[in-house]
């Protein structure tokens, strides 16, 4: 079997989009299709099932990615290890995580990581949806939902809180100094689009509910958080938002935090090859140090 073939499988089962997988493998997409094709030919077998969404695996798809990645994960190892004489913590380590954390929090606080492990470069990739480790997209994920798969290494890294927040500005437009609890339904929200979330967990509606008279209806809605957080900013309305991104706002006003409390979790989840590599590892253990170390920013009293 051509391992170049099995190359091509796996981009094509990652991105599910011939012509993402083709581009990625500086290919025509005609080659890619040509020589998938010779591979299902090969193994007498489907592998995808061509959709109008794209490539989507079939069941000895799924059989065949699992050995495909173990072989490119071995290949990957082992000439890391020889380019890398062997070296302990050097390398690259890519972390998929969502906005709000990966800006606000992780990227703030890499600076003691790069001291104590010069050698280790961190790639940071910002997913709004699940982080496809079984796919290669990174070597660690942090995850809003702790993932069902049980070929992963999972392990559930910090609670965090979020916080009512509002602007003077608004504030000022209303000529208030606060917002009473019961009125909350009747001003202007900035929040998630309801039907474009990828979990139920960057819902907040059932922690609201009984605060209210009637349904939050948004005058602003973004699929992120970082939008959300700037239109809060500019006195657009009221929105919910990670107290780490919230409280480093000394403009930002806190509402009602003894009487509504949202908390979320973040999960670690690794492939069990990958936790094998030192620099993956250092990282998987600087992450979990630095959130017991931030307790008081993720977890405010």
């Amino acid at each position: 079997m051509n391992w170049d073939d099995i190359k091509i499988f796996l981009e094509v089962a990652r991105t599910e989009r011939l012509s993402i997988a083709a581009k990625r493998l500086a290919m025509d997409a005609s080659t890619v299709s040509r020589r998938l094709h010779k591979l299902e030919e090969q193994l007498k077998s489907q592998l995808f099932e061509r959709t109008i969404d794209g490539h989507v695996l079939t069941e000895d798809g799924h059989k065949l990615l699992n050995s495909a990645r173990q072989m490119e994960q071995n290949a990957n190892h082992g000439f890391e290890a020889i380019k890398n004489n062997n070296q302990e913590n050097f390398g690259k380590v890519r972390v998929g995580v969502t906005e709000a954390f990966g800006n606000f929090f992780i990227a703030a606080h890499l600076v003691q990581l790069q001291q104590d492990f010069p050698n280790i470069q961190i790639e940071l990739l910002h997913f709004s949806r699940f982080v496809k480790i079984s796919r290669n997209e990174a070597d660690i994920a942090i995850a809003v939902e702790r993932p069902k798969s049980t070929s992963m290494i999972v392990t559930k890294l910090c609670d965090y809180k979020l916080q009512l927040y509002v602007h003077p500005t608004y504030l000022n437009q209303l000529s208030q100094s606060n917002i009473e609890l019961k009125d909350l339904d009747q001003h202007k929200w900035v929040s998630y689009v309801d039907n474009l979330l990828f979990t139920d967990e960057l819902s907040y509606s059932k922690e609201l509910t009984s605060h209210l008279n009637s349904p939050l209806i948004p005058s602003f809605s973004s699929t992120s958080i970082i939008s959300q957080y700037n239109a809060i900013k500019s006195g657009l309305g009221i929105g919910i938002l990670p107290c780490f991104v919230g409280d480093l706002d000394s403009e930002l006003v806190k509402l009602h935090a003894k009487k509504i409390h949202i908390i979320r979790s973040f999960w670690l989840v690794t492939h069990p090859e990958s936790k094998r590599l030192s620099h993956v590892a250092t990282v998987w253990d600087y992450l979990k140090e630095l959130v017991k170390d931030k307790r008081s920013l993720l977890m405010p009293q």
